[in-house]
């Protein structure tokens, strides 16, 4: 994000931060003699005050009604924000997730994650799965519900399960579905799903007729999986209207319609991705009109090779800037380094 070539002098950047500070945590506008006072500040209150009507001129700030105090505008939060950003210490802070409980399951870890994040800014936590096709298969079942619907398993290296039924216009004969289950454990187990090689061993040349038909007739279980836009883990959602403003609370109500719509949700937040680095939307920035009054600040996580999801969090503009830059970069690091042992030998 920018600060929409604002060119402010040393003491203005410094004031603006204070003013941003003080509001977030007091909700109250802010006026040069409590910044004086509160932060120490080694200038007179008049002075402030001449800095402060210069901010307003050039949109930074604004005063409500006949208050002497300021508050930021949503240019103003953009600009602390892009400063907080570019002041973002080189090594993440360590972010306590302890993923070593959820061993290889990353959708527990990721739930954890969210709960976490939540917990520790009492903002919206929203974390994306990998797709799975990015993970590998580690078992399979191939099980026969009634003489014409066969229903199959696949449980990813994850933890992740999909389930999907099959119609079949005749009878399936129990021996070829057990055999089909036999194979797929010996011959997928450990392979990527969306990989070449799963695909051709799904169509192994060996097949005879009755196996290769009823290979093709399943195989979509493996080759259609659903992806990651729409495996998003949520935390602090039933929260999120406790501590808000008044006028807050139209705009994180229409976050939480949004969250009906997991899909486009994950979509947006992968617009915003930069790997490597976090990144912090403020109102008009997001493109769904849903977002225009919340903030995003959201970091990405994966392996080298690749981005594998998103850790982010969603609130009012009035919110703790660093301290969500910090928890989601935390959180980034430490899923990344969790999700490295798992897909390491890919």
């Amino acid at each position: 994000m920018g600060s929409e070539s604002v060119r402010l002098t040393p003491r203005q950047q410094e004031i603006l931060r204070r003013v941003v500070q003080e509001y977030v945590t007091t909700g109250v506008p802010v006026g040069s003699k409590s910044l004086v006072q509160r932060w120490s500040m080694s200038v007179s209150a008049s002075t402030v005050r001449n800095e402060l009507a210069e901010l307003e001129s050039q949109g930074l700030l604004t005063h409500p009604h006949t208050s002497a105090g300021r508050v930021p505008t949503e240019r103003g939060y953009r600009f602390f924000a892009a400063d907080a950003l570019e002041r973002t210490e080189s090594h993440p802070r360590d972010f306590d997730l302890e993923l070593s409980q959820q061993r290889t399951e990353i959708d527990l870890a990721l739930q954890s994650t969210t709960e976490k994040l939540a917990s520790a800014t009492r903002l919206l936590a929203l974390v994306s799965g990998p797709p799975l096709e990015a993970t590998t298969v580690r078992h399979a079942e191939v099980l026969l519900l009634q003489p014409e619907v066969v229903m199959v398993v696949v449980i990813a290296s994850t933890g992740g399960v999909t389930k999907r039924m099959f119609d079949f216009d005749e009878p399936v004969d129990p021996g070829i579905a057990a055999w089909a289950r036999e194979y797929l454990n010996e011959r997928i187990a450990g392979v990527r799903l969306g990989s070449r090689m799963l695909r051709d061993r799904l169509g192994d040349p060996g097949f005879g007729v009755r196996e290769r038909e009823f290979m093709q007739a399943i195989a979509p279980a493996f080759t259609e999986l659903l992806s990651g836009s729409d495996r998003l883990f949520v935390g602090g959602a039933a929260g999120l209207l406790d501590d808000v403003r008044a006028d807050e609370l139209t705009a994180l109500r229409h976050v939480l319609a949004l969250l009906e719509q997991r899909a486009r949700l994950v979509e947006l937040l992968t617009q915003e991705l930069v790997p490597n680095r976090p990144f912090v939307r403020v109102g008009e920035e997001l493109e769904a009109a849903a977002l225009h009054d919340v903030a995003l600040v959201g970091a990405s996580y994966g392996v080298p090779s690749r981005m594998l999801g998103t850790v982010s969090l969603l609130g009012p503009l009035r919110m703790d800037y660093r301290t969500a830059i910090q928890s989601v970069r935390g959180a980034a690091f430490a899923l990344s380094r969790f999700v490295g042992e798992i897909y390491s030998d890919e």
